[in-house]
């Protein structure tokens, strides 16, 4: 940088000293609580221990990610962990798209600001409490399930010993509690569309549902697109708080319900296993990185104006 650059530069820092000065805290809160903890992915190529710590552990090379491969288990989490999801994210974004289209065509403002409150309450609940909730409704000595089963004379349903149910239930709690969120993003792209278009629409004789298909949909494509993108950059995290919550350590469900955030969550708590949990974490970011990256290459293919980047 030549003396006149230099002199440029220090010049916009004094011309924008207030803004920058406003915006240092929050720079010094990313460095702090995101930089610098990425430091620790060195403890996944390291054999931990107390003694030593981080820095002083020695290095046991590609050890930890052995351990996870071999354990017999990386398999069915990678596989549970990517299937679920998918599911989520194709569940959860029709519904949220079809709530946010619903809230759109209630003329009523009190009811729909009601119904959008009603919606938007569960995200606010604690999986702890969701937890709670699902057993007193699940249980087979005090669920509302069973207890209508016995009601009407029926045989109980034991959920928490059949691992088959747990993918319905997983997702229905994970569409109610994320549901009035994830519509927020899709109401704000529906009410920028220009109203004119849609009255055009009426004059030609287009009918609701016909608006909503020809003008709502592909106006609000973009957004739709961008938030997939950005959903499958967690692709390979597991919902830890769901799953721990609802499941718990029920190893009777684990074939249908085990991911890899709770397997690399029980090596903690079990082995003191630093190394692993710290590898299986490194594995899972890569492949998010991987994944997105790859999506949006594709994405690029049909339209460079739907990208991330």
């Amino acid at each position: 940088m030549g003396k006149k650059g230099k002199n440029s530069f220090l010049k916009k820092l004094y011309k924008y000293r207030v803004f920058l000065l406003m915006l240092l805290p929050s720079v010094i809160y990313v460095l702090l609580f995101s930089y610098y903890p990425m430091t620790g992915i060195v403890m996944a190529f390291k054999k931990y221990n107390y003694a030593g710590g981080i820095w002083g552990s020695p290095w046991n090379g590609l050890e930890n990610f052995k351990f996870f491969f071999k354990s017999g288990q990386a398999g069915t989490v990678i596989r549970n962990t990517v299937l679920y999801n998918i599911l989520f994210i194709v569940v959860g974004t029709i519904t949220q798209i079809a709530v946010a289209v619903f809230l759109t065509e209630i003329h009523n403002k009190k009811f729909r600001k009601i119904s959008q409150s009603m919606m938007f309450l569960p995200y606010f609940i604690s999986w702890v409490i969701v937890g709670v909730m699902a057993f007193n409704i699940f249980s087979s000595d005090f669920g509302i399930v069973n207890r209508v089963l016995t009601a009407l004379g029926k045989e109980k349903f034991p959920f928490y010993t059949k691992p088959a149910a747990w993918p319905f239930i997983l997702l229905f709690f994970n569409i109610w509690k994320g549901v009035g969120y994830g519509s927020v993003m899709y109401l704000a792209a529906i009410m920028g569309i220009d109203t004119s278009i849609y009255e055009a629409a009426a004059i030609d004789g287009a009918n609701v549902f016909q608006r909503i298909m020809k003008v709502t949909i592909p106006a609000i494509m973009p957004t739709v697109v961008i938030l997939f993108l950005l959903s499958i950059g967690g692709i390979f995290k597991g919902n830890f708080d769901m799953f721990y919550n609802l499941v718990g350590n029920n190893g009777l469900l684990y074939g249908y319900t085990d991911v890899i955030d709770t397997l690399a969550f029980r090596a903690l708590i079990t082995s003191n296993d630093f190394g692993m949990s710290a590898a299986v974490g490194l594995f899972q970011s890569v492949l998010c990185f991987i994944t997105v990256i790859a999506a949006n290459k594709l994405v690029s293919v049909y339209d460079k104006d739907y990208t991330l980047f």
